[in-house]
């Protein structure tokens, strides 16, 4: 009943909903599967005409569980209604991002760090500014694109973003010892440990930066033409 008084009338809807970090140990696709079949059924009760969903971008062909399920609810949603608009976005740069909030905890808190290999992987992170400017675009963009790549100006390594962080922040960047078995599980309970990001949610995000998460096709026209550089995203982040 609260989805369907909430959706009645609506035209465009957005869909932000994760499941990583919550529940008693039950599995987070399961949650994000059932999640999306409920809200497709309200949106397709309703009459929503589109529904625009923030998903997670991914290179090659290594697919974490975490991006798995963001595709499998983004095809849920899109047999639900008329038209769906799948976003999906590189590292997202801004106060209220894990991802974020893991590498402001690298920074601030180590002064050196075991490094595993994740942190010589590409990204191309964006400010979450340009994503809500975006986001707010695509709900009346025509035709519908089926999906949207987004990410910000640069195209960066994560040692490279722990480096830039820390210059942000005043600090020195921590200083790194290789150790080449260090596999992402392993790197996942270091990372619980010494950020402010609970395990439930550290775990699927560390799964899926040993991939190259860079935009291969760019978005259309009016969406996210003028991307911000990391720096700036970063600075945005901590004066937020």
């Amino acid at each position: 009943a609260g989805l369907d008084a909430a959706l009645e009338g609506v035209d465009v809807a957005y869909y932000l909903v994760h499941s990583m970090g919550r529940g008693n140990g039950e599995d987070f696709a399961e949650r994000d599967r059932r999640a999306a079949t409920g809200f497709g059924r309200a949106a397709a009760r309703a009459g929503v005409a589109r529904v625009v969903y923030l998903g997670g971008l991914e290179g090659g062909d290594s697919v974490s569980e975490h991006l798995r399920s963001r595709h499998e609810v983004a095809e849920l949603l899109r047999a639900a209604v008329p038209e769906l608009v799948y976003v999906r976005a590189a590292m997202v740069v801004g106060a209220g991002s894990a991802s974020f909030q893991i590498l402001r905890g690298l920074v601030e808190r180590l002064p050196v760090m075991i490094t595993p290999k994740w942190l010589d992987t590409r990204s191309q992170p964006v400010a979450i500014g340009d994503v809500v400017r975006a986001l707010a675009a695509l709900a009346e963009l025509e035709p519908a694109p089926a999906e949207v790549q987004l990410g910000g100006a640069d195209v960066l390594t994560y040692r490279e973003m722990l480096e830039r962080c820390a210059h942000a922040l005043g600090r020195r960047p921590p200083a790194t010892v290789p150790v080449p078995f260090f596999t992402p599980r392993l790197s996942s309970y270091w990372v619980a440990l010494v950020t402010p990001v609970e395990l439930g949610l550290v775990k699927p995000l560390v799964a899926g930066l040993s991939a190259e998460t860079v935009v291969r096709d760019a978005p259309p026209p009016g969406v996210n033409d003028a991307p911000l550089g990391f720096d700036d995203a970063v600075r945005e982040a901590l004066a937020a």
